[in-house]
């Protein structure tokens, strides 16, 4: 099966997922597109270097928006470190240079004939995939981000650890923003195959749930502060989702698509397939939990009103 992705950006997240996409063979050609040029050809250099000693091959280039036309897949991965330096807890620093960044690419994207799904990492995660959406015209199923599917692997990541037992053997959802509003769904997670409150209640264990959640929204910064920037869990975030629509897998995933009931871009679990979006879920929450995702939703519309009343 042949399949090409173009990655937007050849920062620590776009070079990361890239050395993902060769490494697993989820795509046949793989083109990156970054106005450094220097770097992207270092990029493509050190995953040419990488093909001989792989099961698949990959034709990795750099290349222009002209090169999207055929791509079943773009990720958008650029940002700028710098700019979250000055805030580093807030993933609405980057937003000047990424607003600005998706107003020059997004017409040259619609202009290349590119038909294929539009996935977003860059942050604000929900409020950039929006401003995709609105500049492109592209239908609303074929953009999305990668929303709070990292954030749900951090509330696993806690959650297991809390339990001595592998994340994989838990299951459940963060949800809204992909940033400080998050939430943990409680009532959608699962330990070992059981709602985590009757396990905890028949176990008599000792859990500290909202300190998992405190956890799960701040593992980012965590990892931030340590390194001066994240890319491991987000590239491994994004291969996933990329695995779904490459393979039409129909998986259930939480990541960032528009939520009618709320009239926004939000972190909300979806059946991902070829197209993008399939089907979206509709989660049996509490209504405290109901509250949260307003609450989030709301400030992501207000932060989307603000981007999207002063773009051209």
């Amino acid at each position: 099966m042949m399949t090409k992705i173009g990655i937007l950006g050849s920062g620590h997240v776009g070079s990361t997922l890239a050395q993902q996409i060769v490494t697993l063979g989820l795509a046949s050609e793989l083109v990156l597109i970054d106005p450094k040029a220097d770097k992207v050809a270092a990029d493509v250099m050190d995953l040419q270097d990488m093909q001989a000693n792989l099961a698949s091959h990959t034709r990795v280039f750099a290349g222009g928006y002209a090169d999207l036309k055929d791509a079943d897949i773009v990720v958008s991965a650029f940002g700028n470190i710098a700019e979250a330096w000055k805030t580093p807890t807030d993933r609405f620093a980057e937003l000047p240079f990424t607003k600005k960044y998706v107003e020059e690419c997004a017409p040259q994207l619609k202009d290349s004939g590119f038909h294929g799904v539009l996935v977003v990492i860059s942050n604000p995660c929900d409020v950039i995939t929006s401003l995709f959406q609105r500049l492109t015209g592209f239908d609303r199923n074929r953009v999305l981000g990668t929303g709070t599917l990292l954030d749900s692997s951090r509330m696993k990541r806690a959650t297991a650890a809390a339990l001595d037992i592998d994340p994989r053997s838990v299951d459940g959802y963060s949800l809204g923003e992909h940033g400080n509003s998050q939430f943990v769904a409680w009532s959608t997670v699962r330990v070992l195959g059981r709602p985590i409150q009757e396990l905890l209640a028949e176990s008599k264990t000792q859990l500290d749930l909202d300190q998992i959640d405190h956890d799960a929204k701040m593992g980012g910064h965590t990892v931030f502060f340590g390194k001066r920037y994240t890319n491991f869990g987000i590239a491994a975030a994004a291969s996933r989702l990329l695995k779904a629509i490459i393979e039409d897998a129909h998986e259930e995933l939480p990541v960032s698509n528009y939520y009618a009931p709320l009239d926004c871009y939000l972190g909300y679990p979806a059946i991902i397939g070829k197209q993008g979006i399939v089907k979206q879920l509709a989660l049996a929450l509490t209504d405290e939990e109901k509250e949260k995702l307003e609450r989030s939703a709301d400030f992501i519309k207000d932060k989307t009103a603000q981007v999207l009343g002063s773009t051209r």
